[in-house]
């Protein structure tokens, strides 16, 4: 138990941290998204998307961890099992050479990331819930699920203004966000932890891929002679 608790505590000092750290995507001298005439540039806005991106990624790969410690035992630990097997039919691919990474536009990248982030938002805020109804979920678990689906809706609005920023007005429209598999959590428990842990497995894939797209956007802005490859 005193274990258990020095742990929350240190967990939850670095997640309070993490908060005082960033400093929010969205800051166009106190106006809202829409008509708002953002003075920060470019590269700063980029900088706060990428540092964004960086966290959520971390956080959501330690939030797996946590969760395989927590809920699964090693004994029936298995990739075909458990994690994975839920994720979106539909994904965006990341570019495998660099002929690929060459021909892809600046728009491809930013509209792979806003798809990315919009269908990843209710898909967070249904596994808090299921979280919830654990019996035994510890709070730091909580937290930590609660700081990704905050964190990626600021993202959403970051990436809201870059577009706006890079491409103009209009300059990108989605037919709506991209939709994940079905993801409802059964009444066995087997079956929720197995659903949530393929949600964790899919965020932190998904996570990796918009953290990967805003830094060769972000280099691409910066330093376009040398961004083909990773």
């Amino acid at each position: 138990m005193k274990h258990t608790t020095v742990l929350q505590v240190c967990v939850g000092f670095v997640l309070c941290s993490l908060q005082a750290m960033i400093v929010p995507a969205l800051d166009c001298s106190g106006q809202g998204l829409e008509g708002a005439s953002c003075t920060i540039s470019v590269e700063k806005l980029l900088d706060r998307a990428v540092q964004h991106a960086e966290l959520i990624y971390r956080i959501s790969a330690e939030s797996k961890m946590m969760f395989e410690e927590m809920f699964i035992p090693l004994s029936v630990m298995n990739p075909h099992v458990y994690g994975g097997t839920m994720c979106a039919p539909r994904t965006v691919a990341v570019p495998a050479s660099k002929s690929e990474i060459q021909q892809i536009s600046d728009k491809w990248l930013l509209r792979s990331v806003l798809i990315l982030i919009q269908s990843w938002i209710d898909p967070l805020a249904d596994l808090q819930v299921s979280l919830e109804n654990y019996d035994n979920a510890p709070s730091v678990l909580l937290n930590r699920t609660k700081w990704l689906h905050t964190k990626l809706m600021s993202l959403e609005q970051g990436v809201l203004i870059l577009i706006k920023q890079i491409l103009g007005e209009g300059g990108l429209l989605l037919d709506g966000p991209e939709k994940t598999a079905d993801l409802l959590v059964s009444p066995d428990i087997f079956e929720s932890v197995r659903t949530d842990y393929s949600v964790l497995c899919c965020f932190r894939k998904v996570a990796h891929k918009i953290e990967i797209f805003l830094k060769l956007l972000k280099c691409r802005q910066t330093d376009k002679q040398n961004c083909s490859v990773f």
